[in-house]
């Protein structure tokens, strides 16, 4: 599969070991090595850490491979990468796709295959939970912004950089893209009888950037360029002109307003307000009642000595009697 051959990074990016002693039965045996092609993606998009093991039960045998990145962007962008071309969706994970006899899933900041038997939900579960300093980030939604309609399935990758940029979509200069401004792109193969096209769209954080940016595309030869607000469609040298146009169209950008809603508790309930502060007059009542008869109490004991005689309650200087 191509993410055996592609499989990985420098030997050890970190001495920490982030694959289990044991999944269910199988038991962890000698790890496997793991390659450096492919660096400069791989440093670009964040790998902090990689680790392959062989696991047997018997005779049989499961490849697990794991990689740890800074980030759940860097980390979608590798499972894009890793994700075999036929492999189908699959239901293990929010991200996660599988082929008969394997499975890639993204898991906050990691990414993890299996090669060699498709884990159970417990096996998964015996692998994430073993996982440190898991980033649970939400997602970009730059994704979903490519259009669903002839796409062909498992062609997406994710840009983050002038190396991924060279290695997914090298027609487009890195000075064009202009990567210091925060930009992220992403890109996807469409179907098309004259020849299939590639489309990327490019994310940028304000309108007024991208509008700039599309000056600079727009030099670029066989380059057709649409914008909309901060995001801006490209398709290089299209077999079909008329298709690619039709394509750019489908890209739309809509903004999305995220407001903070207070949820109430059961404080902001006029009626539990009422009935908490009838129940603290009730204990001051109780309070005063107690305190009286306490009090009360006292100084009648103080007024009647031990015989039964009364003692005057205050001192008398008699005055008058002079």
């Amino acid at each position: 599969m191509k993410y055996l051959f592609a499989v990985l990074l420098l030997p050890v990016l970190s001495p920490a070991a982030l694959l289990p002693s044991a999944i269910g039965a199988y038991q962890k045996g000698a790890a496997a090595p793991l390659s450096n092609a492919d660096k400069a993606v791989w440093d670009e998009y964040g790998l902090k850490s990689a680790e392959s093991a062989t696991y047997a039960k018997g005779k049989e045998k499961l490849t697990v491979t794991a990689w740890m990145l800074n980030d759940s962007t860097g980390a979608m962008a590798a499972f894009f990468w890793q994700r075999p071309a036929k492999a189908s969706p699959s239901p293990a994970a929010p991200l996660a796709a599988e082929t008969p006899d394997s499975l890639l899933l993204l898991y906050g900041n990691y990414v993890i295959s299996f090669n060699g038997h498709k884990p159970e939900s417990a096996e998964i579960s015996a692998v994430t939970s073993a996982l440190k300093n898991v980033d649970s980030t939400v997602l970009p939604p730059l994704a979903e912004d490519l259009p669903s309609e002839n796409l062909l399935p498992n062609t997406e990758r994710y840009i983050t950089g002038p190396a991924s940029l060279e290695r997914f979509y090298p027609g487009i200069p890195p000075a064009a893209a202009a990567f210091r401004y925060g930009a992220e792109a992403v890109t996807g193969m469409y179907r098309n009888p004259k020849g299939d096209m590639e489309l990327a769209i490019f994310n940028y954080p304000t309108h007024l950037i991208a509008r700039q940016r599309e000056a600079e595309f727009s030099q670029i030869p066989g380059l057709m360029v649409k914008r909309s607000g901060p995001l801006l469609a490209v398709v290089l040298k299209p077999a079909d002109a008329d298709a690619a146009e039709r394509l750019l169209g489908k890209v739309r950008y809509q903004a999305t307003v995220t407001v903070d809603e207070y949820v109430p508790t059961r404080r902001d309930n006029i009626g539990n307000l009422v009935v908490n502060a009838f129940i603290l007059i009730g204990i001051l009542l109780a309070f005063s009642v107690v305190s009286g008869l306490a009090v009360g109490g006292m100084r009648l004991i103080r007024r009647r000595g031990r015989n039964g005689e009364e003692f005057e309650t205050f001192l008398a200087l008699h005055i008058d009697r002079r």
